[in-house]
């Protein structure tokens, strides 16, 4: 299997985690993917990048079959309101294409918040950066690799 850049990243902080692919290369849902690897949709995450009337930008991770709340959201990081990041400005921004966008590696840090329900699971699965590649680990090794809080954030 090909790494993808969050793997050489983990590789070289000597962080734990399990690779998965799946697919052809084209993006699917979280929960198509859960049910692909045989894995629990709820503990297979998405990473969803927001923007507020300030101009900050804030990244959530939160399981495949929910929503973002967007009012939680805004609380979580002491915004008003903050929106979906509009999909065109995802890869200038981040690095990452719609698909395939992974917490670790973006091309700056963004404040992070983790959907409390990820604390109910030993590891939590995500996308490696690139759409077909996801990585399973613990919150307690992503912290090794970002800073993110936990919060109530979904519908």
């Amino acid at each position: 299997m090909d790494k993808t850049t969050v793997m050489k990243m983990l590789d070289k902080k000597g962080v734990k985690y399990n690779a998965y692919t799946y697919g052809n290369g084209e993006a699917m849902s979280g929960v198509d993917v859960a049910k692909l690897l045989g894995q629990d949709e709820n503990q297979v995450f998405k990473t969803l990048v927001t923007t507020s009337k300030s101009g900050k930008n804030y990244v959530f991770v939160i399981p495949s079959p929910k929503e973002l709340d967007l009012k939680k959201a805004a609380k979580a990081v002491g915004e008003k309101n903050v929106e979906m990041l509009k999909s065109k400005d995802l890869l200038p921004l981040t690095g990452y294409v719609h698909g395939g966008c992974s917490p670790i590696g973006m091309k700056k840090f963004f404040t992070t918040t983790i959907d409390k329900s990820a604390e109910n699971f030993d590891t939590i699965i995500f996308s490696a950066g690139k759409i077909g590649y996801q990585v399973e680990m613990s919150l307690a090794d992503l912290a090794k690799m970002i800073r993110f809080t936990t919060n109530d954030v979904t519908v």
